[in-house]
């Protein structure tokens, strides 16, 4: 693993960046802390701010800092070192064939830590970067067709952005890393179409652990994949077959700056941060959802990822959420959101899928709809926000 980093200059770097140059500013700053081996602070807000900071807990080795995506509660501070990102860059290198011949393309704020790996990823193996964070998703497709991108880092949220725009498909790009959410099967058959040489990533991680596991093409339906190379996963049984997932690896992060949260736990080297899943024997791991996102209703456990999956398969592309509020016979009540015009043939498919996959303790006593959904810049709809529509905070 190298010791050090290794940029193209900031004029050769920087293809486009979105929103008229908004992104320019952070990535040369980025570059300069790169450059200079100082501790880098990436901010979420109006535009994106990098910057260097100083750190009682630099000790010498340079550090990063970024905001957790903030989907469930406020966004967190995360530290790590620029040595943990190192490593699974040169993982990718080797194992995608990955360097300076390719052109990588971000659609989300460079704030948000997945935007910031993949700009971070392609400075560091030479490659150019097209940081389109800020443009619409029309004007996003005209970059990557005409500066021909070849790799495309995105959530599923902003993938199913660029399916809606229909502009034809984009030919050069061949690899495709999609984390931070779940696809449905229809969706990953649409996004063939969209991209039809290119190899779909899903991978699974959280901005504390970086990379935990990243699908291959014998991946099973509803599987996240297996370990990420260099991962280590333990499962410890919390109910049936549903266990709390904990994982050691050289990626993981160093802390919280100023703070903590609940569903994140240290266990000497492995770390949890409060997801749930099983494993089949071929080591294939199996999502169910975080802790803190398992509610009861009727005594029985509803994990609202498994709800708002549901929702997507039958709502073709929209963006949909879902939240629990209080109810006083049964406990908890879940409420789903979808983007878009009301519609309620859709509100009764979601509502009858969801009884027949889930059950009906798991059925959303009303589904609401709201053009444009609330969202995150990491992409990810805005549970906060969400939850106060609801009327549960």
């Amino acid at each position: 693993m190298r010791d050090r980093w290794f940029m193209r200059s900031a004029d050769s770097a920087i293809l486009s960046c979105g929103a008229q140059g908004q992104n320019r500013p952070a990535i040369a700053a980025l570059l300069d802390c790169i450059e200079r081996h100082l501790p880098i602070h990436a901010r979420q807000g109006e535009g994106t701010a990098i910057s260097a900071v100083d750190s009682p807990v630099n000790a010498g080795r340079p550090l990063l800092y970024c905001q957790s995506s903030g989907s469930t509660d406020l966004a967190k501070t995360i530290r790590r070192s620029h040595a943990s990102w190192i490593a699974s860059f040169e993982v990718n290198r080797g194992r995608y064939t990955l360097g300076k011949h390719d052109r990588y393309a971000v659609l989300g704020s460079l704030g948000h830590s997945l935007s910031l790996y993949a700009v971070t990823e392609a400075l560091h193996l030479g490659a150019d970067i097209l940081a389109l964070g800020g443009d619409s998703p029309r004007a996003q497709v005209v970059v990557l067709r005409e500066a021909r991108a070849s790799v495309l880092y995105s959530t599923p949220s902003q993938l199913r952005l660029l399916q809606r725009v229909d502009a034809g498909a984009l030919p050069d790009i061949r690899l495709v890393f999609c984390g931070g959410g779940a696809l449905g099967t229809d969706e990953r058959a649409d996004l063939a179409e969209l991209f039809p040489n290119a190899e779909l990533f899903e991978f699974y991680g959280a901005s504390e652990t970086s990379f935990i596991t990243i699908s291959t093409a014998d991946t099973p339906p509803g599987s996240v994949g297996r370990a990420y190379p260099g991962v280590t996963l333990k499962l410890r049984p919390v109910a049936g077959e549903d266990a709390e997932i904990w994982v050691s690896s050289p990626y993981l992060f160093d802390g919280y700056d100023g703070g903590r949260a609940g569903d994140t736990r240290w266990d000497g080297d492995f770390l949890t941060v409060g997801e749930i899943g099983r494993m089949d024997r071929q080591g294939n791991l199996f999502l169910r959802g975080r802790r803190s996102r398992m509610v009861t209703v009727a005594d029985v456990n509803v994990f609202l990822e498994d709800v708002e999956q549901v929702m997507l398969d039958e709502s073709a592309g929209r963006a949909c959420a879902a939240v629990a509020v209080p109810d006083a016979l049964r406990g908890n009540a879940v409420i789903g959101f979808a983007e878009g015009a009301a519609d309620e043939a859709l509100a009764e498919r979601i509502k009858a899928r969801c009884r027949a996959a889930l059950g009906s303790h798991a059925v959303p006593r009303r589904i609401g709809f709201l053009d444009p959904m609330p969202m995150l810049p990491s992409g990810k709809p805005d549970l906060v926000a969400l939850q106060r529509l609801a009327g549960g905070g």
